[in-house]
């Protein structure tokens, strides 16, 4: 017998029945690391990040933000094990910044390109393993 699913339409576009009048205003992941000054170092000087705060001494969770975008560093007990993460970050320019990146001699896990799914875009890895896909959207076809 086939079990019968019940739909779930607690979560359908456009119904706040769950939030009222909450907005959500920013996602920060959250991903563990290694080490978190090399850590850092990497989102800083290889994607440009600024490093936003830092906790404990020797800091063991730290945040690094760039353009309204915050992602959190962790190297704590009890965290996940560092490099089972991945996020992806929509950008404006993407062919530039994946030049930057080439030039800085960081090595891609997914060569740069134009996606079934509309994006153009290309994957790298933290020092930790966290994988990082960086794209922005393919323009769209005009069909006159």
């Amino acid at each position: 017998m086939t079990p019968r699913v019940r739909p779930f339409s607690f979560y359908t576009p456009g119904n706040r029945q769950c939030t009222g009048s909450m907005k959500i205003t920013s996602l920060s992941p959250i991903l563990s690391v290694n080490d978190i000054g090399e850590s850092i170092e990497f989102y800083r000087r290889v994607l440009g990040f600024d490093l936003a705060w830092s906790w404990g001494e020797p800091a063991d969770i730290a945040a690094v933000c760039r353009d309204g975008v915050e992602i959190t560093l962790t190297r704590r007990p009890g965290a996940k094990p560092a490099g089972g993460s991945h996020v992806y970050l929509n950008v404006t320019d993407v062919d530039a910044f994946h030049a930057r990146l080439l030039d800085a001699g960081i090595a891609m896990l997914v060569p740069i390109g134009d996606r079934a799914y509309g994006m153009r875009d290309f994957r790298v890895a933290d020092p930790s393993d966290n994988e990082l896909s960086i794209g922005q959207p393919l323009a769209p076809v005009d069909d006159a």
